[in-house]
């Protein structure tokens, strides 16, 4: 059976899934991206482009639409120049124009993978009053559907990672949709024993750890409440180490229209005026080192709009961190208060910081907390557990 992945890089969101397809002798594993460096065991690599897309003269509401019709395209012309790919099954991740042209060259079926259905109100968009959207992003994020509701009405089937994310779904789509997430890989993402180490930094047994871990540093992930919470920290406990992993961009959202600095990062440095001596910014690191910071930890502080469940928050449940995390609806879905985690609201950071004192006095009297919310990614969102879920979704839809 040949299974043909697309997405514009790679691995992406089947990585961990591709890592187990690969090993089965009955499988052969295609992949096409746009970008991706590196390969995994076991799978073939083709590349696509895309001959063009949106400029400054395509309408706002539609660029998103025109770059997906033109990697549609690009996907389309890349499948069609290798006449010996004749998959089976075809995987992708919609809203990229990833698979939707494919049904010219192939009979076989597709799933595609539902990340995100865009809503102007009650989730990201809005969340944020300090950052409002103008109206024509409200007009933009019913635009911003239009692939995604074509791949809803041509796949055979579909997967979303958590049930808030399914929910955001067109309810007559919902039932052609599971809930099956990507997959943890929980032999990696795991916490290590050894050296309180920083780079070359030793780190004393005395000092408290704080992890923060996003894409961007960013107000769609709270950096800007992060770091009030930090300085109501450090005012009341000498010996904290705040450790941030990100990139200094936004990935998400328009908090870079309401702001005169370069970054969002810069804005929230120059309005809270942090101790920097007390702060350790690595920028992005690869994954291997990410679970040496995440194995320091006595507490990682996630923060979240209602959006995307971050990967972020279960490598680092994975890796016992205690975890306290804003309360909202999908961060709900994996953190229960009190039970694998904590949780307070996104824009309390009083209650944040009382709570994330509450670990840092008494570590070792919360570590279990650790321990469950690791028992928690085991239980349901392990890559053992997903990866024979996305199998028998496979299979049924290729019958």
């Amino acid at each position: 059976m040949q299974i043909l992945f697309v997405h514009p890089n790679f691995p992406a969101q089947f990585g961990p899934l591709l890592s187990r397809l690969a090993r089965r002798d009955d499988l052969d594993c295609v992949f096409l991206s746009r970008t991706g460096r590196g390969s995994l065991p076991g799978v073939r690599r083709l590349t696509y482009t895309a001959r063009g897309g949106a400029t400054r003269s395509t309408h706002y509401c539609s660029r998103t639409f025109e770059n997906a019709v033109w990697s549609a395209h690009g996907v389309w012309e890349a499948c069609k120049a290798v006449p010996e790919l004749r998959p089976d099954l075809i995987v992708g991740h919609s809203g990229f124009g990833t698979t939707l042209f494919l049904r010219e060259l192939y009979a076989c079926p597709i799933v595609n993978h539902f990340e995100y259905f865009y809503r102007p109100h009650g989730t990201d968009m809005d969340f944020r009053p300090e950052f409002p959207p103008e109206e024509i992003d409200y007009l933009r994020a019913h635009a911003r559907n239009a692939m995604i509701l074509l791949d809803l009405e041509a796949c055979a089937a579909g997967y979303t990672p958590t049930r808030w994310q399914w929910g955001l779904l067109p309810a007559q789509f919902q039932p052609k949709v599971d809930v099956i997430h990507d997959g943890v890989d929980t032999g990696f993402w795991r916490r290590r024993a050894g050296p309180r180490r920083l780079g070359d930094e030793t780190i004393s047994p005395e000092t408290r750890v704080v992890t923060y871990v996003a894409r961007g540093l960013e107000a769609m992930r709270g950096f800007d409440i992060f770091v009030r919470v930090a300085n109501r920290i450090a005012a009341v406990m000498p010996d904290v180490l705040f450790v941030v992993v990100g990139s200094e961009r936004s990935a998400y959202g328009n908090d870079r229209r309401h702001i005169s600095a370069p970054s969002f990062k810069a804005h929230v440095l120059a309005t809270e005026s942090p101790d920097l001596a007390r702060f350790r910014f690595l920028g992005t690191v690869s994954p291997d080192r990410l679970v040496d910071v995440l194995s320091l930890a006595d507490l990682h502080v996630y923060l979240t709009v209602p959006f995307v469940l971050s990967w972020s928050l279960l490598n680092a449940m994975a890796c016992e961190c205690v975890i306290l995390a804003s309360d909202v609806p999908p961060v709900r879905e994996v953190v229960e208060d009190d039970r694998t985690g904590l949780l307070a609201g996104f824009f309390d950071a009083d209650a944040l910081a009382v709570r994330a004192l509450e670990v840092l006095r008494d570590p070792a009297g919360h570590r279990p907390l650790g321990a469950a919310a690791r028992a928690l990614v085991e239980e349901r969102y392990s890559v053992d557990r997903t990866a024979p879920l996305l199998w028998e979704l496979f299979q049924r839809v290729a019958r």
